[in-house]
């Protein structure tokens, strides 16, 4: 694993000695073999190494290796714009990509969890200094603000209750406090001490009510923020629920439905707001919100089925809403525009392009036999055996995933191609490569699913 950091360290010293020319070329070279060789030193383990400072099983490998191709992409995807900017900010946004993308790697991989903890919101830092800086709309700092008091406000909890448990306990390592017997004191409302414990990680995933930040912190970011974000940093939240889970022992599921019914309404809610955005990113964004509140029901549920499906579905939204917002990038940067209405017509102009956001759609869909199908099956079993009535209200989000992907895909592709636009530079090869850095990774794990099953 240290050869892994190293190889991070040494993307940082690339960033500030490299030369102009040659710094883009670089550091992506330097990410792909980084995530390379995470992917040969991780699948040879076998998901199973532990370490006193490193700590990799069934559900912090794949985040861990997603992290890592991720990072890759986002260098990828940055340099249009950014290469137009002075070479000292190039190095500075750099810089603060690696630094965020590192942070997170070191928050999946730690042995301790308040280690996780002080990496979680480390990400914090590098993630307000993209928005506020290298956003490109005016409401950029007020982004930063959301984001800043959403997180830091709901991290109180989860601090008080890791001090807590270390005084009572005397240890935070996973493979120690998953295997001895644990016994939570009695208490009226433990639903409530739950959600309490697991704020800051509802806030980050985010739980419905809790979404406020999301959608505007991706309408600010570049589009390396919205990756990440998209990417990596939700996923943070679904890592800090499955892993502490087993430590917040809920006997009966019946003491936190009041926050299973809460995600159930964010699956629904924010489907149905997918239909009446105008921003693409914002749309983007929510559709993201809605995923992620399935995952909060299948964590609820704390069977074998739902924490495999929970973990299927935290990767193939990675790939899947990253390629999204690439996709709408390279929408914006031909338009400069993000509102619907004013992008369609493009599968005249960008026929290749407009097929990319086909095989995206259908990912986005769960369409079989995708990965993100696999997820959502687990998902559904887990949830049907808890309760079909249950199983019956999220079962209508698939009509409405599907209504908002077509009204996506028939806004931006079809019709009249706008009399506005003047130009438009045809795709590029790079644009091509990193959506099909995407899709790759997708559609080989349709061929091995159970590599991120958690059972």
């Amino acid at each position: 694993m240290l050869m892994v950091f190293s190889a991070w360290i040494l993307m940082f010293i690339t960033t500030f000695l490299a030369s102009p020319k040659h710094l883009w070329t670089l550091i992506t070279t330097q990410g792909f073999l980084t995530a390379l060789l995470s992917i040969s030193w991780i699948f040879p383990q076998d998901f199973d190494f532990s370490h006193p400072l490193f700590f990799i099983d069934k559900i912090s490998g794949p985040l861990a290796i997603l992290t890592c191709w991720l990072f890759a992409l986002t260098m990828l995807a940055s340099q249009s714009k950014i290469r137009l900017e002075p070479i000292n900010r190039q190095r500075a946004y750099i810089a603060n990509n690696i630094f965020l993308q590192f942070t997170t790697l070191l928050a999946f991989t730690t042995s301790d969890l308040m280690l996780f903890f002080i990496f979680f919101e480390t990400s914090l830092i590098p993630t307000m200094i993209i928005i506020t800086r290298w956003g490109s709309q005016e409401r950029r700092l007020e982004a930063g603000m959301y984001l800043a008091f959403y997180t830091m406000l709901g991290a109180i909890p989860l601090m008080i209750w890791l001090t807590k448990f270390y005084s009572l306990h005397g240890s935070l390592f996973p493979a120690f406090t998953h295997t001895m017997h644990i016994t939570q004191t009695a208490m009226n409302l433990p639903g409530l001490f739950w959600m309490t414990c697991n704020m800051a990680f509802l806030v980050k995933l985010p739980m419905y009510y809790f979404h406020l930040w999301l959608p505007m912190a991706h309408v600010e970011a570049p589009i390396a923020g919205s990756m990440t974000l998209a990417g990596t940093l939700l996923k943070l939240g679904g890592y800090g629920i499955l892993r502490t889970s087993p430590l917040l022992q809920v006997t009966n599921l019946n003491q936190t439905l009041f926050i299973m019914l809460i995600a159930i309404l964010g699956i629904l809610a924010t489907a149905l707001l997918c239909l009446r955005q105008t921003d693409l990113k914002s749309l983007i964004a929510m559709s993201s919100v809605s995923h992620m509140n399935l995952v909060i029901a299948a964590a609820l549920m704390s069977s074998s089925w739902s924490y495999s499906g929970a973990m299927v579905m935290m990767i193939a939204h990675g790939l899947t809403s990253s390629a999204l917002f690439c996709l709408a990038n390279a929408s914006y940067e031909r338009t400069n525009s993000r509102t619907m209405v004013l992008l369609r017509g493009m599968l005249i102009i960008l026929p290749l392009a407009g097929a990319w956001w086909l095989i995206t759609a259908m990912f986005n869909l769960a369409l079989p036999p995708t990965i993100n199908f696999v997820g959502e099956v687990m998902i559904m079993v887990s949830l049907f055996d808890w309760s079909p009535i249950a199983f019956m209200i999220v079962a209508l989000n698939l009509i409405f995933t599907t209504a908002y992907t077509l009204y996506v895909l028939w806004t931006t592709q079809r019709g009249p191609f706008p009399k506005h636009i003047k130009t438009m530079f045809p795709s590029l090869i790079r644009e091509h490569l990193l959506l099909l850095l995407h899709i790759l990774p997708g559609s080989l794990l349709i061929l091995k699913p159970e590599l991120l099953f958690c059972m």
